[in-house]
């Protein structure tokens, strides 16, 4: 019998040649044009510190004083202009005005406005671009997270740090193109779950699938080999393994067959390459005390966010931090407070280590979660406690490092924190910049599946040119 290969495309070449240290090649392939027709990259690697949950803008970042006057007021409603609710305040009989309680100051030569709960970021404004005017369709948060992180609402799709994976590969080969890791925030420890999905490869091989790195037991699951094994026996099994693979390959034609392989191979290669990355008995005292008390307790934020600056350092292309608990529908004066202490000293920390050993130029970093906070308070109102339902229209995020202006704010919302009137940005719009950051043209970024050329930026997106350095 004939066999009938899978269609093993001049793609799958490349990005299996993009794992040994090609992505330039393949990604002049990918662009299906010459090189010359795509952006300059500015970056080469990126850690994304994504804030599940979605902290509140108007606490953190969007100073509105003159709220305190409208304290406990009804939201007019030429401001709401009948925006939909969510089930949780869609049965309020009113919509009072929660002024935050918070003070705000403005801080280094940009001027940046930054709540008290930030004082660590406060000290780096020059280095970070604030983005105010964010905004989405999603209202509640699995379908918003999974917006921002593949650019669809649905599931499915492949993630950000899986398209940076296939579009450019890796410059590492012992290490993945893209790791994740994972914290649980003190402010609501237990609120919204994280899906392996969020951090999948869709329909994109799955070799470009984030690996998570565990906060406890060894680092990457079956690191080590089982009792009984040594590494002459384990090379003589991923031999025979091999081999099988290949005669499948060979009969099918199937690139998954390869996608095996490679696996099995890194795999072994990263039972001495995780260890030493995750190992920080090398780094001295001077660097957690950057980071914060807690950047010696595993699985913590000020954890990964040293071990995310120590991946970089070994050219992992894409880490991915999750970090829980900003979910808060209730007594958020003293949930929100508890995010800060986890997040504010390490995420200053990553820029400032990554600036003082010459990484920042061309790392990307962003920090954001997957909407915003509404002005109006869910539940009760006192003077000292609210809380802050879903909000869509607009939300903040920051960046800094590689492309980005550094000391800028763009975009502003009305007196409200509500409705954006100034240079409005969607998720498309951050996510064709990001790419266009790494050097790709995020309209020519595509992958055929089921008859159709996908891409991050689904049909949509324009590079946001006034953030650019």
């Amino acid at each position: 019998m004939t066999p009938q290969p899978f269609a093993a495309t001049r793609r799958h070449f490349l990005g299996q040649a993009s794992r040994l240290g090609l992505g330039a090649i393949a990604l002049e392939t990918l662009l299906r044009g010459q090189a010359s027709a795509a952006p300059a990259a500015k970056a080469r690697r990126v850690v994304y510190l994504c804030q599940s949950g979605a902290p509140s803008q108007i606490d953190l970042f969007d100073h509105k004083p003159e709220l305190a006057k409208r304290y406990d007021e009804d939201l007019p409603d030429s401001i709401r202009q009948g925006q939909r609710l969510t089930t949780m305040t869609s049965g309020q009989t009113r919509f009072p005005v929660a002024p935050s309680i918070f003070q705000f100051a403005r801080h280094g030569q940009s001027g940046a406005t930054v709540s008290e709960l930030l004082p660590h970021l406060a000290a780096i404004t020059d280095d970070v671009c604030f983005i105010k005017s964010m905004h989405t369709e999603a209202i509640n948060h699995d379908p918003a997270i999974t917006f921002l992180q593949t650019g669809a609402e649905q599931a499915g799709r492949p993630s950000f740090g899986s398209w940076i994976s296939y579009g450019l590969g890796s410059d590492n080969e012992n290490l993945p193109a893209f790791v994740v890791l994972l914290s649980r925030g003190s402010g609501r420890p237990n609120c919204q779950p994280l899906y392996d999905r969020l951090w999948g490869s869709g329909f994109l091989p799955s070799r470009h699938q984030g690996v998570k790195f565990l906060s406890t037991g060894d680092p990457v699951l079956f690191l080590n080999n089982p009792p009984g094994v040594n590494e002459a026996g384990r090379r003589r099994n991923l031999d025979a393994i091999a081999a099988i693979n290949r005669a499948t390959h060979d009969e099918l034609g199937d690139p998954e067959t390869l996608t095996r392989i490679a696996q099995y191979e890194m795999a072994s290669r990263m039972q001495t390459s995780v260890p030493d990355a995750t190992d920080l008995s090398d780094e001295p005292e001077s660097t957690f005390a950057l980071y914060g008390p807690q950047a010696r307790v595993r699985g913590s934020y000020a954890y990964n966010c040293l071990l995310a600056r120590r991946l970089l350092e070994r050219d992992v292309r894409f880490v991915q931090l999750f970090h829980m608990g900003w979910d808060q529908h209730n007594a958020l004066p003293k949930q929100i407070r508890g995010q800060c202490r986890d997040t504010d000293q390490p995420s200053a920390a990553l820029v400032t280590d990554l600036k003082q050993r010459g990484l920042l130029d061309d790392t990307l970093v962003i920090w954001g979660g997957e909407f915003g906070r509404t002005v109006y308070s869910q539940g009760e109102l006192t003077r000292d406690n609210y809380g802050r339902d879903h909000h869509p229209r607009c939300f903040t995020l920051w960046l800094a490092g590689a492309g980005v202006k550094a000391g800028h704010t763009h975009g502003a919302t009305d007196d409200f924190s509500y409705n954006i009137v100034a240079d409005p940005v969607h998720i498309y719009d951050l996510n064709a910049t990001l790419l266009h950051l790494l050097g790709i043209d995020h309209e020519r970024l595509t992958y055929r599946y089921q008859g159709r050329d996908f891409r991050l930026t689904d049909v949509h997106g324009r590079v946001v040119r006034e953030i650019l350095a």
